[in-house]
């Protein structure tokens, strides 16, 4: 079977869902699953790989004829769309790509994965609020289009969502497509190297030029605004006072999708002055992007986990997946959307958003309590063992077996 994939982009290092697609593509193959992917050609460039081919330059409406025409010269059992906003740069014209296609003859199998959900609703300024939202309203009783994805949904002969969060949304608005839906949770986005822990902890420490007794507490993902940094930081100041030996690891870049360029440069000069400004320097390290090996290692070297994200923390979160894993001890942010699996089940240890007091106050309570990181950590580990790659492959395997038989 031959899958062709269409992604906003394929940048791992800069793009969570193209990370997704690469461990996707790869437990795929170790099936005997074959795949193309067809994504921008500045991306297709970047990878110099002969499966990954550039069939537009933007995600605008014109450049999706080309894209159509690629798809229909293209011999393939199955088409994949993969979609979250942000990997198409928040353009919205791959809305209306499965539309296009069948317009233009296509009948072969469409999938769409949506990675996100409930929160981009098209609302342009130059139409009425009240004609728009009956049009809305009119499209999603007739399963024509729905008020957020256009036709990438409706058009779709499979629905893959990432947290039942999404697929509770998708189920209220299109509910005579509830039989397309399927969800797949995603898995840790890092693999965990073989390490003996405490020889993870010295190698930690030596690179980062930090005592042996150093408590490290570590953040992991890309840096951006809404992951709470700038308040990580100030409230690890807190810590630092109470804890000497408290040190503070930033592992991730800040070039992504959502921030690049000048506002990326921006972005880390700002958090490096934040730090020097907070007599930090010495207790704060940023690694920057870090091959997995090496991430791996230093997860597996640290004390706790903290991931303050402003919008609160949910199991489309690989970075959580990831430290999870690595039987971190993990400290996230939550709010009335979060999975609340994560706290019926004591997973994480609990914090409400942007608020630096209360990070410091979670971190000193666990550095305090070695019992509860220990508890912790085996709950995460537990939990993490029903979200793996060979379940996810199974599931897609299953679902493409299914639209290639009928």
């Amino acid at each position: 079977m031959h899958i062709t994939f269409v992604t906003g982009s394929y940048r791992p290092n800069q793009d969570g869902v193209a990370d997704y697609l690469i461990n996707l593509r790869s437990h795929l193959a170790s099936r005997g699953m074959t795949s193309t992917v067809l994504t921008t050609h500045d991306s297709a460039d970047a990878i110099a790989d002969p499966t990954v081919q550039g069939a537009l330059t933007y995600w605008t409406l014109p450049q999706l004829l080309p894209l159509v025409r690629q798809i229909l010269n293209t011999s393939t059992d199955i088409l994949h769309i993969q979609h979250a906003a942000g990997s198409y740069r928040f353009e919205r014209p791959v809305f209306l790509l499965p539309f296009l296609l069948r317009l233009a003859g296509y009948r072969r199998p469409i999938v769409t994965t949506a990675h996100e959900y409930g929160w981009w609703e098209w609302q342009p300024r130059w139409l009425p609020a009240q004609p728009l939202e009956r049009l809305k309203e009119w499209g999603q009783k007739h399963t024509w289009w729905d008020r957020e994805d256009g036709f990438l949904l409706t058009g779709s002969d499979a629905i893959i969502t990432t947290n039942e969060n999404i697929t509770r949304i998708m189920q209220e608005r299109l509910p005579k497509l509830r039989d397309r839906m399927s969800t797949i949770p995603i898995a840790a986005n890092l693999t965990v190297v073989a390490i003996h822990k405490q020889a993870a902890r010295r190698q930690l420490r030596q690179d980062c030029r930090w005592p042996e007794t150093a408590q490290v507490i570590t953040f992991f993902g890309f840096l951006h605004p809404i992951k709470g940094i700038e308040p990580l930081i100030q409230g690890f100041q807190q810590v630092n006072k109470r804890y000497p030996q408290a040190r503070l690891l930033l592992i991730g870049g800040v070039e992504t999708l959502a921030l690049q360029g000048e506002d990326a440069r921006q972005y880390w000069s700002k958090i490096q002055t934040q730090i020097r400004e907070l007599n930090l320097t010495q207790s704060v390290h940023c690694t920057g992007y870090l091959e997995a090996k090496q991430a791996s290692c230093y997860l597996s070297g640290s004390d706790l986990g903290v991931l303050p994200f402003n919008p609160g923390i949910s199991l489309k979160s690989g970075s959580l997946l990831t430290m999870l894993a690595h039987q971190l001890p993990t400290i996230a942010t939550c709010t009335h959307e979060t999975d609340t699996v994560l706290t019926d089940k004591r997973v994480i240890a609990p914090i409400s958003p942007r608020n630096s007091s209360a990070i410091a106050a979670k971190i000193s309570t666990l550095l305090d309590h070695p019992d509860e990181r220990q508890r912790l950590a085996e709950a995460g580990l537990n939990f993490v063992q029903s979200f793996t790659w060979d379940s996810i492959t199974t599931q897609h395997q299953n679902i493409y077996q299914q639209l290639v038989d009928q």
